[in-house]
C-alpha cells in the first residue's frame, strides 16, 4: 500500500492510497467511499486488500474536504465529488494506468454511476449499497432542511459527527439525474445491496438495475449492514467484483 496525492476536481490536494498486488497487476480500480467517510473507512480498506490478492490493484482517496484532504466540506457537494473521481482517473492515467473498474459505496455508488461515462478507460461499474437518486442523502439532515434554505447553512450532526450542510449542496443534489446517467452509461455494471439495508433501502438497487443495460448483473448482500463494518463482508463484496470483472479486464 502507497501513500500518494493529487489534485482534485476544485483545485485543492487530496489524500490517496494505492493498494497494489505484489506479483502481476490485472487492473486498477479506482474507490469512492460512502457519503462523509474517507478512504480508511472499514468497507474501503478491506475491499481494496482483497481486490489486492485478486491482482487488482485499487486506488482510495478522500474527497474534498475529507479525511486527510484539503478544502472545506461545507463547500462541496455532489458534483464536486464527480470532479474528484475525474480527477483520480486521470492522475491514475498520467501516474500508473487508467482504472478500467470503479467502484462505489452508498453515495460514492451514485458519484461512480455520474462519472463512469466520461472516463473512457472505465469498462466495468460496480455499486455498494447505492442510492437511485442523490437527493436520497437529504434524510440525514431533514430536521435542519428548512435552517438550511431560510439561513443558507446549518450545523448538523451526521453519524456522530459535527459537519456544515449549505443551501448548495441541497440544491446541487436535487438537480441530479442518476437515471439518465445510467441509462447512457454504456459500461457493463454490476449492482450490490443488502435486502434489509435500512439506510438505502434494496428498492433502489432495482431502480438502478432497470434502468441499466446489458450488460449487468446484481447481487445480494444478504445480511451485511450499510456500511459493510464486517470483515467477512467486505471480502465477499470484493470477492465477487474480482470474479466478476475478469470478463471485462
Amino acid at each position: 500500500m502507497e501513500k500518494m496525492t493529487f489534485t482534485g476536481g476544485t483545485n485543492v490536494t487530496l489524500s490517496a492510497k494505492i493498494d497494489k498486488p505484489d506479483g502481476e497487476i490485472k487492473a486498477y480500480a479506482l474507490y469512492a467511499h460512502c457519503f462523509t467517510c474517507n478512504k480508511d473507512v472499514f468497507a474501503a480498506s478491506r475491499i481494496a486488500k482483497t481486490l489486492k490478492e485478486q491482482g487488482i490493484a485499487t486506488l482510495r482517496f478522500d474527497f474534498s474536504g475529507l479525511g486527510q484532504s484539503e478544502g472545506i466540506f461545507a463547500d462541496t457537494n455532489f458534483t464536486t465529488n464527480v470532479m474528484d473521481l475525474m480527477a483520480a482517473a486521470e492522475f491514475m492515467a498520467t501516474e500508473m494506468e487508467a482504472p478500467k473498474l470503479i467502484i462505489g459505496h452508498s453515495l460514492g455508488g451514485a458519484a461512480v454511476l455520474a462519472a463512469a461515462g466520461h472516463i473512457k478507460s472505465v469498462k466495468g461499474v460496480i455499486t455498494l449499497g447505492a442510492p437511485a437518486e442523490v437527493a436520497h442523502v437529504g434524510h440525514h439532515f431533514d430536521a435542519a432542511k428548512d435552517e438550511i434554505m431560510q439561513n443558507g447553512a446549518a450545523n448538523v450532526d451526521l453519524q456522530g459527527r459535527p459537519f456544515i450542510i449549505k443551501r448548495q449542496f441541497i440544491e446541487d443534489i436535487t438537480s441530479v439525474s442518476i437515471e439518465e446517467n445510467v441509462r447512457n452509461m454504456d459500461k457493463a455494471l454490476l449492482v450490490m445491496h443488502a435486502p434489509l439495508d435500512e439506510t438505502v433501502g434494496v428498492e433502489n438497487a432495482a431502480q438502478i438495475f432497470g434502468w441499466a443495460k446489458h450488460p449487468k448483473s446484481y447481487v445480494s448482500l444478504d445480511d451485511a449492514d450499510h456500511l459493510i463494518t464486517r470483515k467477512e463482508d467486505g471480502e465477499y463484496a470484493a470477492g465477487v467484483i474480482a470474479a466478476w470483472a475478469r470478463k471485462y479486464i
